[in-house]
């Protein structure tokens, strides 16, 4: 514990220790009355100088009702009535808890400093003919920087030549490397574990991906929650009125003749002690960063603690399709001809008569007819795009036409009807039909198992919103196992779908929208948490949603919210149990049952608890939340 101490607490514990030895000595001399009065005020002083010196300079700027005046008024007045071993227990007690509490709250900013340590230092830039080193944010787009072994990369960017190992870990929270090379997009942050590297600058470090997800976490402890609200609230009452709660305790019961003003002004002493809401004050707004930081770990950015409650509440949850349970990328899933000559043929002609083409589609023919071959298209002639159907070629002096049944039809070609989900692409060379490529996108591997997993969260209902077409729609539905669908979207229609959603006469908790972040962003505005998918791959991501999860991976989704409960259910603890035990204690405090050592150590106790209990929602940083027998916490 020592080594994770800072200067100041470890001479706070020092003060601590030779307090407690000079008050036990003095304890057990020989001394009564005003002699061992005097002698306690030295660990007395020792130990609470700076809380006597804060509550004064309170007093004298205003601040009255804060918790070091509270000691101070206890600890001083049990001094003055004769209780001097009370008086200095109580300030031993309480500087006891003050330094647990701190030690938890640095290595709770540690931890999250740690999870976040993704700043570059240094970029290594090559300018006429030399590598010079200079701060990331003095270096500008276009330049390019050398990373070398074991060094972080400082800027987005695009590797110009070499291949390395790069762990993205602290920007994913994924343990397994990937494997870069020429022409692959890198983030700052991201860290070179084997291979030399050249990266050309793509965006100025303030715009980078990793200067963006520094700024979300260090202010989303600013957001606060209901919770943390209500603490904050609650303290503003709750001080002036145990003071004055107190005040009426030592002055009223003895001028009705129930007691002599030594005795109600010490149980009024007390109650003061019991009173200090240090318990709830820390613990609550440490249970929230440790909630942060712990999805922070796991790759999931999440912009403040009022958002943890909305997610934690989730009832609905809509999805986008594609880049959101589609992997986004289109690949050759399907072909028919007759042989495989044939096939060679048909992928060839299709191929080649895209080549030209920046279209998804193109590539994923080209990329098959290499995988089938090892050729690449060749470069066709006469090409002529027609507008919603397709294109017409010359390819090696052949007339080829690629694209939907349309385009055959009217060119004479009959095509057989075929009823599968994707893109079908028909295919003909010289007027003979040679078949059709079906292009499909890849569902995610892990998209079944996290609705299945959210499903027994308690999420009662998961819906896509898609503007692809009606087959398509189904087919993911199905395959993902979502509750419903809604097929051939425009942008505005999501909207309006989604307003059906939170207008609905049954819905009691929040909904969701999990979407890619790149143009789903008025819906994700619209929803109560918009959650952006893949926000390494996309600026729009970080910017427009409430939450971003770093990878492209749907079972993020339910770690999120399991986080979220964990973090809020560990927060309610604390309220009730501070609150349960405070109360007990005082009624027993004014009823003459509990006496100052009690009131001191149980005040110290349920903040120290209270700490402890907020502390497990570090716990959760490393968690890696696979089925739903991870993440199955009642709500």
């Amino acid at each position: 514990m020592m080594k994770n101490m800072t200067m100041r607490q470890k001479r706070t514990l020092l003060r601590i220790g030779i307090a407690a030895v000079l008050f036990a000595v003095i304890f057990f001399l020989p001394f009564e009355g005003i002699r061992k009065t005097l002698l306690l005020l030295i660990p007395f002083l020792v130990v609470g100088w700076d809380v006597l010196y804060d509550a004064v300079r309170g007093v004298l700027h205003g601040e009255l009702l804060d918790e070091k005046f509270l000691m101070t008024i206890a600890s001083v007045g049990a001094i003055a009535i004769g209780e001097a071993e009370e008086g200095v227990f109580v300030m031993l007690f309480y500087q006891i808890g003050e330094l647990f509490q701190s030690v938890a709250v640095t290595r709770s900013r540690r931890s999250v400093a740690a999870l976040m340590d993704i700043r570059p230092d240094i970029a290594h830039v090559e300018r006429e003919n030399e590598t010079l080193d200079f701060d990331p944010s003095e270096v500008s787009v276009g330049e390019t920087v050398v990373v070398r072994p074991g060094e972080r990369i400082p800027l987005d960017g695009e590797v110009i030549s070499g291949e390395a190992l790069v762990d993205t870990s602290s920007l994913t929270g994924e343990s397994v490397p990937r494997t870069v090379c020429a022409g692959d997009s890198v983030k700052g942050g991201f860290v070179d574990t084997s291979g030399l590297l050249r990266v050309r600058v793509t965006a100025p470090f303030e715009e980078s991906t990793v200067s963006k997800i520094l700024d979300l976490v260090e202010n989303a402890v600013e957001k606060k929650a209901k919770a943390e609200h209500f603490i904050t609230r609650f303290a503003r009452i709750y001080t002036p009125a145990v003071v004055a709660a107190a005040v009426v305790c030592a002055f009223l019961p003895p001028l009705l003749g129930l007691g002599s003003f030594s005795l109600w002004i010490r149980r009024a002493l007390i109650f003061l002690v019991i009173s200090c809401p240090c318990a709830l004050v820390i613990s609550v707004p440490l249970g929230f960063f440790g909630g942060i930081g712990g999805a922070s770990a796991n790759g999931i950015l999440i912009k403040g603690a009022n958002f943890m409650e909305v997610l934690a509440n989730a009832e609905t949850v809509l999805f986008d399709k594609t880049g959101t349970l589609t992997k986004g990328t289109f690949r050759v899933t399907k072909t028919s001809c007759t042989s495989e000559i044939d096939k060679i043929r048909l992928l060839r002609a299709a191929a080649s008569a895209e080549a030209q083409s920046l279209h998804p589609i193109a590539k994923s023919l080209t990329e098959a007819l290499n995988e089938l071959t090892g050729e690449s298209p060749v470069k066709p002639n006469a090409v002529k795009e027609i507008s919603g159907k397709g294109i017409s070629a010359d390819v090696n002096g052949k007339a080829v036409l690629c694209g939907n049944r349309k385009l055959l039809s009217e060119n004479g070609i009959s095509v057989p009807e075929v009823g599968e989900a994707g893109t079908l692409v028909y295919v003909a060379e010289d007027g003979y039909y040679l078949g059709w490529v079906l292009i499909s996108d890849e569902i995610r591997e892990d998209a079944a198992n996290a609705v299945n997993t959210l499903r027994s969260l308690g999420v009662k209902k998961t819906v896509m919103l898609t503007g692809d077409n009606e087959k398509t729609a189904k087919s993911v539905a199905e395959a993902v196992g979502l509750d419903a669908y809604r097929a051939s979207l425009l942008p505005e229609e999501k909207v309006t779908a989604m307003e059906e959603y939170l207008n609905g006469p049954e819905r009691k908790g929040s909904l969701l929208y999990v979407g890619d972040g790149i143009n789903d962003a008025p819906v994700l505005m619209r929803a109560d948490v918009g959650i952006a998918m893949g926000g390494l791959g996309s600026d729009a991501a970080i910017e427009a949603a409430d939450v971003v999860i770093m990878t492209d991976q749907p079972g993020k989704l339910p770690a999120a919210v399991s986080i979220c409960r964990r973090t809020l259910r560990i927060v309610r603890e604390n309220i009730v149990f501070a609150l349960a035990v405070k109360i007990l204690i005082m009624i027993l405090g004014v009823l003459g049952i509990a006496g100052m050592w009690l009131a001191a150590f149980a005040d110290v106790g349920v903040a120290v608890i209270a700490i402890l209990n907020s502390m497990r929602t570090l716990a959760l940083r490393g968690g890696r939340l696979r089925s739903a027998a991870d993440v199955n916490v009642p709500r």
